[in-house]
């Protein structure tokens, strides 16, 4: 997932004498801060569940071109927003430091993959498939987590990848093949967000996005250039309204990462992960009532064992948050 932005949080105008009880307006603070972050969570993942809707105007553009736009627009727009931010500093440091350029060179790679994948999916009548590998993708990352940094799972955790399994079989027997724009969505956003953990909090979410698409923009030009001289691109041949819709692509791209940074600075990690399920839940609602894909009753059975997988893993989430809260304020109290 994107870097999180450093949380601003305002301070008093006044401070009240010595001796004196400090009014009663941090939980006040702390709860609008937590509102503030929950409206920004909801934006971002609300943006990325409506996203199927955006592909719907853009024909006929295709998948190809969909994403080349995207990689170009935005940048043209993320560099619009460094210069506003001036975080002019923070993308030199990228680009000189090997150990934050590196890992965000492999991100933007993964995230192409990822653009791909979904906007083939969602432009060729498998939304339902795609969502369902944003619905698996915490099941993934649980997975990175013992494949990768050796973490031992706990029980409901075991539940949960096993319950997945059992889904992905399911759907396999369903699809009568293996759901892989699911899988390759579910892996390529999984392990690019394991990716942008390495580079932490060393780089704001507008910096890291800026850097990927520096990285993509060469290839995207020339995807661009390509299809303009074979005369299949769109960009220029369906009108004004059509041309401003794919332009509009670095908006579309930029602001829901801005309002997940906004989000992630000021939520618990806890909020954040029930606030994921929005956006593949939005995608699955236009999937079946915008674009009039269909479910067979094997496909019902194989999401509905997917959402047992993420009830096992969401009631592990909280437990784990409650207990580690409750040694916080042991150490604290003794």
């Amino acid at each position: 997932m994107p870097t999180p932005d450093h949380a601003h949080v305002s301070l008093p105008d006044s401070i009240p004498p010595a001796g004196l009880p400090a009014p009663a307006t941090a939980p006040k603070a702390k709860r609008s801060e937590t509102t503030t972050g929950i409206l920004y969570g909801i934006g971002a993942y609300g943006l990325w569940g409506l996203l199927p809707l955006y592909f719907l105007v853009l024909q006929p553009a295709g998948a190809v071109e969909i994403v080349a736009n995207r990689v170009v627009w935005s940048l043209l727009f993320c560099a619009g927003l460094i210069a506003v931010t001036r975080s002019w500093g923070q993308l030199a440091t990228a680009f000189r430091e090997r150990s934050i350029l590196l890992p965000l060179v492999t991100a933007a790679l993964l995230i192409a993959v990822n653009w791909l994948t979904y906007t083939y999916g969602v432009t060729n009548g498998h939304a339902v498939e795609a969502s369902l590998g944003y619905f698996i993708n915490p099941l993934v990352s649980v997975l990175l987590g013992v494949f990768v940094l050796k973490e031992t799972l706990r029980p409901l955790q075991w539940a949960a990848v096993g319950t997945g399994f059992v889904a992905v079989v399911v759907l396999t027997v369903s699809y009568g093949k293996l759901p892989w724009i699911a899988l390759v969505l579910a892996f390529s956003f999984g392990l690019y967000g394991f990716v942008k953990k390495r580079v932490g909090p060393r780089l704001n979410a507008v910096a890291s996005l800026t850097v990927e698409t520096v990285v993509l923009a060469p290839f995207a030009a020339a995807t661009m250039i390509v299809l303009g001289v074979t005369g299949a691109a769109t960009l220029a041949s369906n009108g004004a309204g059509h041309f401003w819709l794919l332009a509009a692509s670095g908006v579309v791209t930029a602001v829901p990462l801005v309002f997940f940074g906004a989000a992630a600075s000021r939520l618990p990690l806890t909020t954040i992960g029930m606030l994921q399920y929005f956006a593949p839940f939005l995608q699955f609602i236009v999937a079946l009532t915008v674009l009039k894909e269909t479910m067979t009753t094997e496909r019902w059975i194989g999401f509905s064992i997917v959402w047992l997988a993420l009830c096992l893993l969401t009631v592990d989430m909280f437990r784990t948050a409650r207990k580690n809260a409750a040694i916080r304020k042991q150490a604290r109290t003794a």
